[in-house]
């Protein structure tokens, strides 16, 4: 009730303005560290926190970069047609170059910089301290946030500011060994550079992923595979690809129907669209390409007056059914039985029975003397798919003669 009313006051944010708020959030937090990092530095002198207060500066380019990407992201231009949603990739690569450069600002601070001891005031010591967990906290929401709404750069941005914890502790402790006389920034802040490299290799393999077209991730190309699979219609998927274009996913697969009729068939692919749209989060685009089910063997179902093979003229009232399984390719009956029919004395609905139980055969065809059109049979079988063909035989054997010999081909060919 809370959301509704919430939405109702205009409240509600789009995926877009949300990322952009994080943003801007970056952008406001990372300004603030380096007004206070370097007025620290001008007060003590430090060049530790010179160096850091140049980090939060690249953390603020970090942050307008990504600004930009989600500004440009969204925009709709006729010459890009699938969007520009990779321009977040484009500048999480970006940010993975600007972490690489931060690790070798603190590694050659760690080589060259000033290792004379200065003395430091103790309250110097505990503002440090207070920096550190602000870019930890930031970078979590930012990475919780990003994976929410699948936005790479900011992911990209959080991770970043993760790994700046490093750097602010060794800031902490050289300020701390120097208070003591100790000497540490040097061993601690290539230690520090090691992991910050490590991330930004990390976000620089996931951008450059997306922007080369990889895959989608296993599970999620699955659940679309377990979606589509869980139509009724569909009887095999013979191809699934999907791939990431900034936090959207674009999916294209190729199925096989088990309806031959075109109108159906694309019904069928709209409602599987429609799914995966609904169960798959930031799916921007579904297409499925469908074809119908090449039979191989068709099932051919006949009405009977006796087992001799006398065909009846009465669907729902004849004793027995021959049941003719037919090999389209060797055009030849492979099997042949006589099924009796128990609803043939029912009063009611001995029809619609009849064919319910043809079609637990799996019956692809039913040749008849007269149409079923306008009886429940009839809906029953044409609901589920099987033809209903008109026959001038008067045996099972004219139809068998029928089907192998002179039209056999024919025959089969109508629902290849």
């Amino acid at each position: 009730m809370q959301e509704e009313v919430q939405e109702a006051a205009g409240s509600y944010r789009t995926p877009d303005s949300v990322i952009l708020r994080v943003a801007l959030l970056s952008l406001a937090v990372n300004a603030g560290l380096i007004v206070a990092k370097l007025g620290l530095s001008v007060y003590s002198g430090s060049l530790a926190l010179r160096a850091d207060g140049i980090h939060s500066f690249v953390d603020v380019v970090a942050s307008i970069a990504l600004i930009a990407g989600v500004l440009l992201s969204s925009r709709k231009r006729r010459d890009f047609p699938y969007g520009l949603y990779k321009v977040e990739n484009v500048v999480s690569v970006a940010i993975a170059l600007l972490i690489f450069f931060t690790a070798f600002e603190i590694a050659a601070e760690a080589v060259t910089g000033d290792a004379v001891a200065m003395p430091y005031s103790g309250w110097v010591l505990l503002a440090v301290a207070a920096f550190i967990p602000v870019p930890y906290i930031l970078g979590t929401y930012e990475v919780n946030v990003g994976q929410k709404y699948n936005s790479p750069s900011l992911i990209a941005d959080g991770q970043q500011h993760r790994a700046d914890v490093l750097s602010s502790s060794i800031v902490f402790f050289a300020l701390l060994g120097q208070f003591f006389g100790i000497p540490l920034d040097r061993i601690a802040a290539v230690i520090v550079a090691v992991f910050i490299v490590r991330a930004g290799w990390g976000i620089l393999k996931d951008s450059m992923r997306t922007l080369l077209d990889a895959s989608v991730d296993y599970d999620t190309l699955n659940e679309i595979h377990t979606i589509i699979l869980s139509d009724p219609m569909v009887s095999s998927i013979k191809r699934i690809t999907g791939r990431n274009s900034g936090r959207y996913i674009f999916v294209e697969a190729m199925v096989e129907m088990a309806e031959s009729d075109f109108e159906k068939a694309h019904r069928a692919s709209e409602r599987i669209e429609q799914d995966i749209r609904r169960q798959v989060p930031n799916v921007e685009r579904v297409l499925i390409h469908y074809e119908p089910k090449k039979k191989t063997h068709l099932r051919y179902a006949v009405p009977l007056q006796d087992r001799e093979g006398l065909i009846s003229a009465h669907f729902g009232e004849a004793p027995y059914f021959a049941i003719l399984d037919y090999d389209v390719e060797k055009n030849s009956i492979e099997r042949q039985d006589i099924v009796a029919n128990p609803f043939k004395d029912v009063e009611k609905r001995k029809g619609g029975q009849a064919a319910e139980m043809l079609l637990a055969q799996k019956i692809d065809v039913v040749l008849l003397h007269h149409s079923l059109a306008g009886r429940a049979a009839g809906y029953a079988l044409e609901a589920a798919g099987v033809e209903m063909r008109m026959t001038p035989a008067a045996t099972l054997a004219e139809v068998i003669d029928d089907l192998v010999g002179r039209h056999g081909e024919e025959g089969g060919a109508s629902l290849r």
